[in-house]
């Protein structure tokens, strides 16, 4: 059931996506190499009960899930598309480091994700990382009040299709606000005019999630990390939105 919120509860939204928009920054400052990624999900829990909030994806376990999500951030590497569990890996110079972050502020929540390339970008990364920002952009870009999720999966995969690249089509963007993860799902795929309606007060996250190889994915054995199936490199951009009367209000800016 699609849930809308209503203008005191995207006041909160709008005040929670800055401070995580500021978080995200504050934690990409951190990336080099030699890094590990357990120390950057210290570094975000002491950050978020610094400022009074609560971390939305600590002890979060999704339908189907054996286990609750053991940190707070997800930190995925190269060929990991989402929801990579921090620990003990180190980061090297040269890996595409993805950090995606939830955060409860007020009891609300919001939810986003960038792409970080540690040292020089190769050409292919550049590409990558360019490629899926621009699909982020797209996405937003066609969620008009009135339309439909069709319509952001539809621009979202001609763009990337068309740049050579592939998609991560059994992962999804989703509505967002009273829970991680609502009604609607936004696909990154789709056609104009097709999927739930985007109504004045419908809060969603777009987060394309962009493959360099082949679009079959993996689920490792944590229960969370999905790997693209082929070791290609993936990158993941995402933003917290909100449909208003008259367009999109991006809510993960600082």
């Amino acid at each position: 059931m699609i849930r809308l919120k209503n203008e005191q509860e995207i006041k909160i939204l709008r005040a929670g996506g800055k401070r995580l928009a500021g978080l995200i920054e504050r934690l990409s400052e951190e990336l080099k190499p030699g890094l590990k990624t357990g120390e950057l999900d210290d570094l975000a829990q002491e950050l978020i009960a610094e400022a009074g909030d609560r971390p939305a994806f600590l002890n979060y376990r999704p339908e189907g899930a054996i286990l609750a999500y053991p940190a707070a951030l997800c930190v995925s590497i190269n060929e990991e598309i989402v929801h990579g569990i921090p620990g003990g890996r180190v980061i090297n110079d040269g890996d595409l480091v993805t950090l995606d972050l939830g955060l409860i502020h007020q009891g609300l929540v919001t939810d986003m994700a960038r792409s970080f390339s540690i040292g020089e970008p190769s050409p292919e990364v550049a590409k990558l990382l360019m490629v899926t920002r621009e699909a982020l952009d797209i996405g937003i870009a066609a969620a008009r009040p009135q339309g439909t999720v069709g319509d952001i999966g539809a621009a979202i995969e001609d763009y990337v299709t068309a740049a050579g690249f592939g998609l991560a089509r059994d992962l999804s963007g989703h509505g967002v606000g009273f829970a991680v993860h609502e009604d609607p799902q936004v696909p990154n795929y789709g056609r104009p005019g097709e999927g739930a309606k985007l109504e004045p007060g419908l809060v969603i996250a777009i987060e394309p999630m962009v493959l360099a190889g082949r679009e079959k994915t993996k689920l490792l054995g944590d229960g969370y990390t999905f790997i693209t199936a082929d070791g290609s490199l993936c990158a993941h951009f995402e933003h917290t939105i909100a449909i208003t009367e008259t367009g999109v209000e991006i809510l993960t800016i600082k």
